[in-house]
């Protein structure tokens, strides 16, 4: 059975191979799977997503990231799944933003909603939808096991990455790696302090989204704690992001947030990179400790497991990687789930 799916992304993050955000890699992975079995995959996104299949853009990226951007993003999404829905066959719709709820289309065609956030940070109404032929799905079973019992929530499909496309050959270098969101849950200024203690250099890589909260942040607690020896080198892309993974000694994630999946944390055990984290969600179910990294609780035991992380060998990070964390595992689950969701509905 040939598909039709309609992906729509949050309205305020672009979606491209080079995508910083989970939802987006995520989307992204998911677009080019599609288009390689031969479906038809139409995704509605802000102006300068790059896809695979058909993009339905609407308006870019504001310059500034409030509520009311939030509010004009919502009604794009909901006039474009409308015209979406009016021009193409849709089979199915699959949702990926945290607001999802609030642009559900009429009922009709099914609807898919993967919650990429922990659940408490979705209004109770969205994890219980009232609309027919509306599902949800996880990216993990810890996140799964804290969502409230529904009979819309299916099995959790847990985040692969792309295994094969992040093995490179660059040597080891003595240098700590933090990537992701600049933003308080993620605990950047944990990860300079903890550098600082071990005293190894960090790079800090992600981005700097223009929300308020974000940036006053930035300003108070990380500009503050760099030197020469601790930057912060901004948001890059995929083919940066596998050589600075794989030759890091290690990744840093003291996420402060109950973690749903953390891509980096895979990507970086695909590397070859072993990852020192504080036990958070389902972080403590990604990291093997003592042979893909170390799950720590505070600044000082992270700065410890940073010297050890030489101990650890990237062939059994690969491998480990190439067994558990695999794109095509996640894709092929999620084509299966869009095929029986279609038949059910027709």
């Amino acid at each position: 059975m040939t598909l039709t799916v309609l992906s729509v992304n949050y309205p305020l993050a672009t979606v491209s191979p080079d995508s910083s955000g989970g939802s987006e890699q995520v989307l992204s992975m998911l677009d080019e799977a599609m288009v390689r079995a031969g479906h038809r995959s139409i995704v509605i996104a802000p102006q300068g997503s790059r896809l695979g299949g058909t993009l339905t853009p609407i308006g870019p990226v504001p310059d500034v990231l409030d509520d009311a951007a939030k509010r004009r993003g919502q009604d794009q999404n909901r006039a474009a799944i409308a015209h979406a829905l009016d021009r193409w066959p849709i089979d199915l719709v699959h949702l990926h933003g945290l607001d999802f709820h609030a642009y559900l289309p009429p009922p009709g065609v099914p609807v898919l909603a993967t919650l990429h956030l922990p659940p408490d940070w979705y209004p109770s109404e969205a994890l219980k939808p009232s609309r027919p032929d509306t599902w949800l799905n996880c990216v993990s079973a810890t996140q799964h096991a804290g969502c409230p019992a529904s009979p819309a929530l299916l099995p959790p499909i847990e985040n692969g990455v792309q295994v094969e496309a992040l093995q490179a050959r660059h040597a080891k270098r003595r240098f700590a790696l933090f990537l992701g969101r600049i933003c308080p849950e993620k605990g950047v200024h944990l990860a300079i302090d903890a550098a600082k203690r071990a005293e190894i250099p960090l790079l800090i890589a992600g981005e700097l989204h223009p929300y308020e909260e974000h940036r006053a942040y930035f300003e108070a607690e990380v500009r503050p704690r760099l030197d020469p020896q601790r930057r912060f080198i901004g948001p890059i892309g995929f083919r940066r992001k596998r050589r600075l993974l794989t030759a890091a000694r290690c990744l840093l994630a003291p996420c402060l947030a109950q973690e749903t999946s953390s891509l980096v944390t895979r990507e970086a055990i695909a590397c070859g990179t072993p990852v020192v984290a504080f036990p958070n969600g389902a972080l403590k179910h990604s990291i093997r400790p003592g042979l893909t990294g170390f799950l720590v609780d505070d600044v000082d035991a992270m700065a410890a497991a940073i010297g050890a992380c030489r101990q650890l060998d990237p062939a059994l990070c690969r491998a480990v990687a190439r067994r558990d964390f695999a794109e095509g595992r996640m894709t092929g689950t999620y084509l299966a789930l869009y095929d029986r969701l279609a038949k059910a509905r027709a």
